[in-house]
C-alpha cells in the first residue's frame, strides 16, 4: 500500500510566498557580515605570536642565565677548595713524598684506616693541586675533572688505600695562594705537616724529622737566607728548642735509624740522648791529626854507631865515644851548612 503526502505538508511548498521586491527609491545597506563562524575558527587555531609565547621564551632565558651562574659558581668553589671533586687515584701523583716512617703502610693505624674506608667510605677529603697551574674546570661541566691531572698535598694514606681498593678519591684543591711562591716547597711540607699533626699525633722521631726537613728545605732553596730558628718557630707555632732538636734529628736521620731500630718509639728525651751518643762516638772516631815521620839513617865508624835523624824540620847528628873539640865540630858543621844549601831541604 503507497504512503502518501498530507496535502497541507505539501500547500507550502506548492504555492510559495511571494517574493519582496525592494523599494528602488531606497538605498539598501548591505548587510552585516556573520562574525560567528570567523570566532569559532579563531577559537580552533592555536594563536601564534603574543603576550604568552613572549613569557615562555624569557622563562627560558632566564633559566639559561641562572644555569650558567651556578656553573660558574661552581667553578670559582672548585678553585678555592669549597667544592668536593671525585678523583681516579692514578691521576693523582705524590711528588713530595711521605714524612712518616718507611713502613707506614704496615702499621696498625693504616690497616684500620683501610678497613674503616673499605667498610664506610671516605670521611675526609685529601687535598691537592693542579698539575698545570692554570687549569680552570670546565665550562660546562666543572666537577668533570676525568683525565686532569693533580699532585697530592695532603692525605698519602688515604690515597694508597683508595689506588688498593680500586675506589674514587674525595679531594679538595689545596690554598692558591701558596702556589708558585718563592717557598712553594716549604709550604707543601707545611701543609702536609699541619694536616697530620692535627689528624693523628705524630710520633716523636717524625715529628722532629718533618720539621728539620723543612727548616733545611726553606734554607736550601734560597728563599730563606734570613731565616732564624727562632723566626722559623714562630712560622710553624712550635718552640725554638724544637727546631734545633730537629735539625739534629734530620742530619742524624741514617745514623739514627741504623744504630736504633726502634727510634720511631723513642721518646723525646730519648732521641736526645740517641743524638748525644752519635755526637760523642764521631768526636771518639775522628782519626788524631797523623804526626811526621821521624827519619833516622846510620852509619858504622869503625866500632861506633853514627846516627843523623830529622822530624819536624829538625836535624840530629849522634855519634857515641865521639870527642870533638870546638874546632872539629866547627868543621863539621860547615860540611853539614855546606851540603845543605848545596842540596837543598825537602820536605
Amino acid at each position: 500500500m503507497k504512503k502518501t503526502l498530507s496535502r497541507s505538508l505539501l500547500k507550502p511548498a506548492l504555492n510559495p510566498a511571494p517574493a519582496r521586491v525592494p523599494d528602488r527609491d531606497k538605498v539598501e545597506a548591505p548587510e552585516a557580515p556573520d562574525n560567528r563562524s570567523e570566532a569559532r575558527e579563531a577559537i580552533a587555531k592555536p594563536r601564534i605570536g603574543g603576550a604568552g609565547s613572549a613569557w615562555k621564551a624569557g622563562a627560558i632565558e632566564q633559566s639559561k642565565a641562572a644555569l650558567l651562574r651556578s656553573r660558574e659558581k661552581m667553578a670559582s668553589d672548585i678553585l678555592r677548595g669549597r667544592h668536593e671533586l671525585s678523583l681516579d687515584p692514578k691521576d693523582v701523583t705524590d711528588s713530595l713524598g711521605s714524612d712518616r716512617r718507611a713502613d707506614w703502610k704496615d702499621q696498625e693505624a693504616f690497616i684500620s684506616l683501610k678497613e674503616s674506608i673499605e667498610a664506610n667510605g671516605q670521611d675526609t677529603p685529601i687535598q691537592v693541586w693542579p698539575a698545570d697551574p692554570t687549569w680552570v674546570p670546565d665550562g660546562l661541566e666543572p666537577d668533570n675533572v676525568d683525565g686532569v691531572e693533580f699532585e697530592l698535598i695532603t692525605g698519602r694514606r688515604r690515597h694508597a688505600i683508595a689506588s688498593a681498593l680500586g675506589i674514587k678519591l674525595r679531594a679538595i684543591l689545596a690554598s692558591p695562594e701558596k702556589r708558585g711562591v718563592p717557598d712553594e716547597r716549604f709550604e707543601r711540607l707545611f701543609m702536609r705537616f699541619r694536616e697530620n699533626e692535627e689528624r693523628e699525633n705524630l710520633s716523636p722521631f717524625e715529628r722532629l724529622l718533618s720539621i728539620g726537613e723543612m727548616y733545611e728545605g726553606l734554607i736550601s732553596d734560597g728563599s730563606g737566607r734570613d731565616v732564624t730558628a727562632v723566626s722559623f718557630a714562630r712560622r710553624i707555632g712550635v718552640h725554638e728548642s724544637v727546631v734545633s732538636r730537629g735539625r739534629a734529628i734530620f742530619r742524624s736521620r741514617d745514623a739514627i735509624l741504623n744504630k736504633f731500630k726502634n727510634a720511631y718509639d723513642l721518646s723525646f728525651p730519648e732521641l736526645q740522648k740517641a743524638v748525644s751518643s752519635l755526637s760523642d762516638a764521631s768526636r771518639e772516631k775522628a782519626k788524631p791529626k797523623a804526626k811526621l815521620q821521624k827519619i833516622v839513617v846510620t852509619r858504622k865508624i869503625g866500632t861506633r854507631n853514627l846516627s843523623v835523624s830529622t822530624q819536624r824540620g829538625r836535624l840530629s847528628v849522634s855519634a857515641a865515644g865521639t870527642n870533638l873539640d870546638k874546632e872539629a865540630l866547627e868543621g863539621l858543621s860547615d860540611l853539614i851548612a855546606t851540603y845543605l844549601k848545596e842540596q837543598g831541604s825537602k820536605r
